[in-house]
């Protein structure tokens, strides 16, 4: 990609990667409701960069599951480990603290569950059908993982019937097993087929820096685009510690407009791209700016 730094690690950031920095009124509501609940957010346990910002703005992504993960991506700050047992009473406080914040969208997460016999895929289905009990007007976006390829727990999630399926590809094929050991990349992409199959909007993120070439990743955009992925979203990684994979290159604002220009001429309804996006980065806009689009389309 244009303008490759070819240092194995860059521990400068660049002046565009400036994150705000956590405080305020809305953010301490925010970080006692979370307390209060017994909830954990991926916000926090991710070390997201945005996480000042969005928790100011009222919205955090709730991680249910615990915050240990029985998996060890090479790119993520969340523990690793045996994870403690599952909390059957999770959806019905999940749902309250919705409730309490009088969010509009939320976007709800996971750790992965491989232990588990059906992947946490019973109380993604009751956390989905609490929230949307307790809010009818709430749209929810779930941000889930692959249960393995174990397609009856996919549809089990589906059945609960969220508003959007988020699954992410993270990085292009031949960085898999370096960035996500015990995922895959065709596995991810099936899952992304079902949901979009079942008539779900689906969406994905990919991390950029991590010494993935252009091509490869336009390869993988039009993966994307074959399936009928609706929105793409594209984030700079950034290294959380030194036990993490290293950044390979920092990407420019520059790139990351043509990258978003490249996508949505490729056929994505929406693509947000920029240094500090992630995959629940302004999700409630994204997911309004989506069906503004689809309606528009049935409108014509």
């Amino acid at each position: 990609m244009p303008g490759a730094n070819s240092n194995t690690d860059i521990e400068r950031k660049p002046p565009w990667l400036r994150a705000q920095i956590p405080g305020g009124r809305t953010y301490q509501q925010l970080q006692g409701l979370v307390k209060t609940h017994r909830l954990h957010t991926v916000c926090a346990s991710a070390r997201c960069p945005n996480l000042g910002e969005c928790w100011n703005r009222g919205i955090a992504t709730v991680m249910i599951l615990g915050d240990v993960c029985t998996r060890s991506c090479g790119f993520c700050a969340i523990e690793t480990g045996r994870p403690s047992a599952a909390d059957f009473g999770e959806p019905a406080r999940v749902a309250d603290a919705v409730r309490i914040m009088g969010l509009r969208h939320v976007v709800i997460t996971s750790v992965a569950r491989d232990e588990l016999a059906d992947g946490g895929s019973e109380i993604w289905a009751r956390t989905i059908r609490a929230v949307r009990r307790a809010n009818p007007e709430t749209s929810i976006e779930v941000l889930i993982p692959d249960f393995r390829g174990h397609w009856e727990d996919l549809h089990r999630v589906l059945d609960a019937e969220p508003d959007i399926l988020n699954h992410n590809v993270e990085t292009v094929p031949s960085l898999h097993k370096l960035v996500r050991p015990q995922a895959g990349y065709e596995r991810s992409l099936e899952v992304l087929r079902r949901s979009k199959e079942r008539g779900f909007t689906t969406k994905t993120s990919i991390m950029l820096g991590l010494g993935e070439a252009e091509d490869e990743l336009l390869k993988v955009f039009q993966d994307l685009v074959d399936i009928k992925v609706d929105i793409l979203t594209l984030g700079q990684y950034l290294r959380p510690s030194k036990n993490h994979l290293p950044v390979r290159r920092w990407v420019t604002p520059e790139d990351f407009a043509r990258l978003k220009a490249t996508a949505l001429t490729m056929g994505f309804g929406v693509c947000e791209s920029a240094p500090l996006v992630r995959s629940s980065y302004h999700a409630d806009e994204q997911s309004e700016k989506y069906t503004r689009q689809t309606v528009g389309k049935a409108a014509c």
